[in-house]
């Protein structure tokens, strides 16, 4: 049997149909003592797949299935219309009640309009060097913590207050390097503990499972898979994803179902001038059935893009946004190009600005450098 190098716990494995199951001490004590089971399921195959051998080997520890539950995330409209039925099937397979959790405030389309919307205000008021984009990245994933764990895991506190819950997550280390350090167990963070005694421990017993494996087994139980899989996408979550393949995103531009998230997506990399992801604009992969209009707005916002990135690119290099920025004053030559380029780029956008002069852009960082040399202090 493999074992990551990071793992602390001794592993069990257990045959369920794939070639390794994995079981952590602290989730093996967990179960004995009856913990409520939460299995997560996107709509995908690796979810469904991992929690029904999940549900088997539980069945043959004695777990009580009165004490599973499976849940899922709605991300709203970036959603494949599919995804709540596929859900829905692959939880009746459990033979578990499900749960469905979705941010109050906000779903992912409007979360990223409003990101965009909010950074304009910050730009305005010179509180970031560059124009902040709309988009979640690999490096700034909130689309993740934000509409799944953050929504999630206090549901899960909620309905069983005074246990120990076991949340059961199809995460596999063959699908990308960041995961292959993924452990088979971990306690969540403290501030998902509760006083009446409610936490939180996630167990990822599938791994080590690869990709094949899924799809066979998928296939062997007649498990309930999504319309994106039968349209050749190689993977399934939100229809369209910042960290998506070319291949993915096009097949979840040309699905019929997804228009109405397409459209609303182009229009943004119109208006905001950047593209949805760092190498591909979205309106690019299916111009072809984008309304005339839409795709005029949307060669005019790649211009845009295009002349917003070299004004930034002039910018004084040494003065770019950092942690703590920012780190030093500009002299007045260097707030002079400072000046220059925001004019420029907030009249892209018809935004206004209190700091139009290089004078006052320069005391308008000399007093935030004040600012957070004090934060610093204390």
């Amino acid at each position: 049997m493999r074992r990551a190098a990071d793992e602390r716990h001794q592993l069990a494995l257990f045959t369920t149909g794939f070639s390794e199951l994995l079981l952590s001490d602290d989730v093996r004590t967990a179960i004995a003592g009856g913990a409520p089971v939460a299995f997560s399921l996107s709509g995908g195959k690796d979810s469904i797949s991992i929690s029904y051998a999940t549900s088997a080997l539980l069945d043959d520890l004695g777990h009580p299935r009165d004490r599973r539950v499976a849940i899922h995330a709605d991300l709203g409209r970036i959603e494949w219309q599919s995804t709540p039925a596929t859900v829905e099937a692959g939880a009746a397979r459990l033979g578990v009640p499900l749960i469905v959790v979705r941010n109050r405030s906000y779903d992912m389309l409007s979360k990223w309009d409003r990101r965009f919307e909010l950074g304009c205000r910050r730009y305005e008021q010179l509180l970031t060097y560059h124009l902040t984009a709309p988009w979640s990245s690999a490096n700034n994933r909130f689309c993740t913590s934000e509409m799944k764990t953050q929504v999630i895991l206090p549901e899960l506190l909620r309905q069983f207050p005074t246990d120990r819950i076991v949340s059961v997550v199809g995460i596999r280390r063959e699908e990308s390097i960041k995961r292959r350090l993924t452990p088979v167990s971990k306690p969540e963070a403290a501030c998902w503990t509760r006083k009446r005694g409610a936490n939180i421990l996630t167990w990822n017993p599938g791994v080590d499972v690869r990709e094949d494996e899924v799809y066979a087994y998928c296939e062997r139980h007649s498990l309930p898979l999504p319309e994106s899989y039968g349209l050749g996408s190689t993977r399934h979550g939100c229809a369209f994803c910042v960290l998506g393949s070319e291949n993915d995103v096009r097949v979840a531009a040309h699905a019929p179902g997804n228009r109405g998230a397409l459209f609303h997506l182009v229009d943004r990399e119109a208006v905001t001038t950047f593209s949805f992801q760092p190498d591909r604009w979205l309106g690019d992969v299916a111009r072809e059935i984008l309304p005339a209009s839409l795709a005029a707005d949307h060669a005019q916002g790649k211009i845009l893009g295009t002349r917003r990135r070299q004004l930034e690119a002039s910018l004084p290099a040494n003065l770019r946004y950092v942690k703590g920025w920012p780190q030093r004053v500009p002299t007045i030559e260097e707030a002079v190009v400072i000046a220059d380029v925001r004019a420029r780029i907030l009249a892209m956008h018809q935004l206004e600005t209190p700091y139009q002069t290089p004078s006052a852009v320069r005391d308008r960082i000399a007093e935030l450098f004040d600012e957070q040399r004090l934060k610093e202090a204390a």
